[in-house]
Formats: C-alpha cells, structure tokens, sequence
C-alpha cells in the first residue's frame, strides 16, 4: 500500500473512531459542571441553584431519567429549566419521571422550540452556515401545554413573559423570562423596566441567549441571565472549542458563565441531550450544573469545575 494510501485509511479508521465515541460513549456521558458565582446583593446569604437545559427527552432514555432525578440528592434551593425538554410527543410522562423529586423544590422554567415542535431530519452542514441563509424546519406539534400542566401544578413558575418575586429561602429573588427567541417569540418589552433593587438576586431566564434578549437585560440592571440552547457547540475542537453555537452568541460563550456588560452574569448550559437525528457530542459531554451564587464581595471571580454525577450509560 502506498504512503498516501496508508494515510487515507487511517485517516477514515480515526474519523469512525471519533464518530463512534461521540455518538455511543460521549452522549451518555452525564456530567455534573459545578460554578460559584458572585451575583447576589451584598449581605445576602449563599444560594445553590441547579441548572437544568435541553433534556431532548426520548420516552426510552431510562438512564437519563434516573441521572435526572438523582440530582436532587444536591439538594438546591432553586432549580432553573431553559427548555426544550421534549423530543417525542410521548415524552411527557419520561420528563416528569426524571424531574419528579427536583418539581418539590423552588422552581421557574421557560420553554424552547423542542417543547412547542418536535424535532426533523435535517443536513447537518446547515449548522455551518449563516443563521440568514438557514431555513426554519419545524416538526410535529408537542404537548408543551400538558408539560407546563404538570410543571405549575408541582409548583414552578412559568416565566414566559412574566416579572415576579420568588423567594428561595427566606430571601427575594426578582425572576422574569422570555419566550423562545430561537423562533423569534420573545418579546422583551412584556417584561422591561428595573427589576426591584431590594431583591437578593435579579435573575433572567431564556432559552436562547440572543444578544438582543441579553443586551435588554443587562441595561435592566440584572444580575444573572441562564439559558441553554447551544448544547455546548455539541462538537468541540479541542483547543478550539465549539464550532458553532446555532444563535448569535460568540462562540467563546457556548457553554458555562462569562461577564455580559459591566454588571451582569451569563451562564449556558451546555445541556443534556441532542436531537434524536443527530445523536453525537464531541469534547462536550451532556452536563446539568451546580450553581453556588454568594454576594459580590471586592474582586471575586467566578470558578468552575466537571465532575462526575454517578454517571450511567444510557442503555434503552
């Protein structure tokens, strides 16, 4: 066999290698990434909050459900869903099941375009391109309503285009979030103006993190805005990081927390799923994560961690 030869073959042997681990291995590799964030008022007492995006539930993924649900064992004060928690329209009693335990704590939620329109086959190199030149392709409706059914009647909040007070223990939390601005469904000016400044924290809640969703609610004065949507980049290069972030974020802020503005704080999660028609991760693991907020003491930073959460292969 000729040199050239012999480097094509192995070039195409570590090519189905990669895609191998990414789609059998990397994808069930549930990951718990822990972050301390200094966003709280000053005096305020330090809240943990669980961060949880982007299940992309199958009804048969039984592995995820369990991981799911062991979460509560971290007993958070608050947990945080940035959506699209659905990939099948059967999959509402599976996501229930594996948020059971964690729908008894403090909770706020908004919904992604996964919730609303089950996913379709799609060319993968349309991620490549410019989001101009993308075609939206929506599929099935989903039962969002019954999802959000089950979510308020255990006592989350819906923040689609809603400003309240929450309190988490013993202390105010102004929460407000939006609609899905990946379908362009958010509506921001619902939700404007300055969230009440005695509140131990200001926290924003979106699916997407559009730069003109994030960009209102820094000049609000919030603290903290979570999200989810990017799934990380889902394809990472090592050194490189992720390729794309499928919205207008950069992608140096696909996944975890980054500063937005001279205030406020981002954090993305990276998620915990894929979509059934492109089942693959790359130097991206499915993660939920440990959020440690505490007060804005002179020079802190923020600091973040991966760690292991008795990770399971998924085996249906």
């Amino acid at each position: 066999m000729s040199t050239l030869g012999r480097i094509a073959l192995t070039t195409t042997a570590a090519g189905a290698a990669a895609i191998a681990y990414a789609a059998g291995i990397e994808r069930r590799r549930w990951t718990l990434r822990q972050a301390t964030l200094p966003v709280l008022a000053e005096g305020a007492r330090p809240l943990r909050v669980l961060h949880i995006s982007d299940i992309h539930m199958l009804p048969g993924q039984k592995s995820k459900q369990r991981w799911i649900a062991a979460l509560d064992a971290l007993e958070p004060d608050l947990v945080v869903n940035t959506g699209d928690n659905l990939a099948h329209k059967q999959a509402v009693p599976a996501v229930i099941r594996a948020l059971g335990p964690l729908l008894n704590r403090p909770g706020v939620f908004v919904f992604g375009s996964n919730d609303y329109y089950a996913p379709k086959p799609k060319n993968p190199v349309r991620y490549l391109l410019p989001r101009a030149k993308k075609k939206r392709i929506h599929g099935i409706a989903l039962p969002w309503r019954d999802l959000r059914a089950a979510f308020v009647e255990r006592g989350w909040h819906d923040l689609t285009h809603v400003r309240r007070i929450v309190t988490v223990q013993g202390q105010n939390i102004a929460v407000a979030g939006v609609d899905d601005p990946h379908l362009k469904r958010d509506r921001y000016n619902e939700i404007a103006g300055r969230p009440d400044p005695n509140a131990a924290l200001r926290l924003g809640v979106t699916h997407s993190p559009e730069p003109r969703v994030l960009d209102p609610f820094a000049e609000d004065g919030y603290d903290l805005v979570m999200a989810g949507h990017t799934h990380g980049g889902q394809l990472r290069i090592p050194g490189y990081g992720a390729i794309v972030t499928n919205c207008e974020l950069d992608r140096s802020r696909a996944r975890g927390a980054s500063r937005w503005g001279s205030h406020m704080w981002l954090h993305v999660s990276a998620g915990l799923g894929t979509s059934p028609y492109a089942p693959v991760r790359f130097a991206c693991p499915p993660e939920a994560t440990l959020l440690t907020l505490t007060p804005r003491p002179a020079g802190s930073t923020n600091t973040e961690t991966d760690t292991r959460f008795g990770a399971r292969a998924d085996v249906r």
